[in-house]
C-alpha cells in the first residue's frame, strides 16, 4: 500500500526559504513519477513540479521556476521540494502525488496522479 507523508511546511516571513520533505513507503521513487502541488485558500489544486521517474523535471511556469527545486534521495524514498524566495502568494496546502508511469502520459494535472499525501501548510507572511 503507497503511502505517502509530507513534512517541513510552517508559517515564514517573505524572502525566507523553507524545505518540504515526502517521505514514500509503498513504492519505488525510482520507478514513479512524482510531484507537488498546492492548493491556495479557495483556489483549486495546481502544479508547483514534478519530477519523472527518468529524472526530468517539470515546472509551473514563471510563478516558481529560479525559485522552486524538486528533487529525490532514491536511498532514503524521498521527495523534497526546496523553496527560496518565499513570497505570500506561495501561501498553500502542499501535497505530494505520485504516480506508475504507466497511469499518465503527462504530469501536469492532479488527475495524473492516483496516490497523494494529506498535505502541508504551508504560510508566508509579508
Amino acid at each position: 500500500q503507497v503511502q505517502l507523508v509530507e513534512s517541513g511546511g510552517g508559517l515564514v516571513q517573505a524572502g525566507n526559504s523553507l524545505r518540504l520533505s515526502c517521505g514514500a513507503s509503498g513504492l519505488t521513487l525510482s520507478y514513479n513519477n512524482m510531484a507537488w502541488f498546492r492548493q491556495p485558500p479557495g483556489k483549486e489544486r495546481e502544479l508547483v513540479a514534478a519530477i519523472r521517474y527518468t529524472g526530468s523535471t517539470t515546472y509551473n511556469g514563471d510563478s516558481v521556476k529560479g525559485r522552486f527545486t524538486i528533487s529525490t534521495d532514491n536511498a532514503k524514498n524521498t521527495v523534497y521540494l526546496q523553496m527560496n524566495s518565499l513570497k505570500p502568494e506561495d501561501t498553500a496546502i502542499y501535497y505530494c502525488a505520485s504516480s506508475f508511469p504507466t497511469y499518465a502520459l503527462t504530469l501536469t494535472s492532479p488527475s495524473d496522479y492516483n496516490h497523494w499525501g494529506p498535505g502541508t501548510q504551508v504560510t508566508v507572511s509579508s
